[in-house]
């Protein structure tokens, strides 16, 4: 089971240090911007996961391999995998591409909790549903 997205990114000066290379963080916020708009496309608002069902969607554990350093100005494309989906976790897999190259991969575990009491849940039957 494979389900797939893609987001453009572009490398502004806010995302670099000051060797003029992409901030190792900032890799993060990409990686996360593209699992936001996964879940958008699957008809999902974190927001509103948030303030109609008291859950959240958390990353409970994350690997990160930087293959290649990205570039101030540079365009590149978050590629976004879902990989496995359980009781209450998904499994993510994504790609950092520039010019058709793999410049880093993440994997990343999401978590879904309850609000209230910061405990695993059970995802909800329509994310599941949604997802797969």
């Amino acid at each position: 089971m494979t389900t797939y997205s893609q987001l453009p990114i572009r490398i502004y000066y806010e995302d670099t240090d000051a060797g003029g290379i992409v901030y190792h963080a900032s890799y993060l916020r990409f990686f996360e911007r593209a699992r936001t708009e996964f879940l958008r496309e699957k008809g999902f608002s974190q927001q509103n996961l948030l303030n109609n069902q008291q859950l959240a969607l958390v990353v409970r554990k994350i690997e990160i391999d930087y293959l290649q350093a990205a570039k101030l100005d540079d365009e590149l494309c978050v590629q976004t995998y879902l990989t496995n989906v359980k009781k209450a976790s998904v499994l993510f897999e994504q790609q950092l591409i520039r010019d058709d190259q793999i410049i880093c991969t993440a994997k990343v575990k999401i978590a879904c909790v309850d609000l209230n009491s910061m405990k695993p849940i059970v995802l909800p039957c329509e994310i599941k549903q949604a997802l797969l």
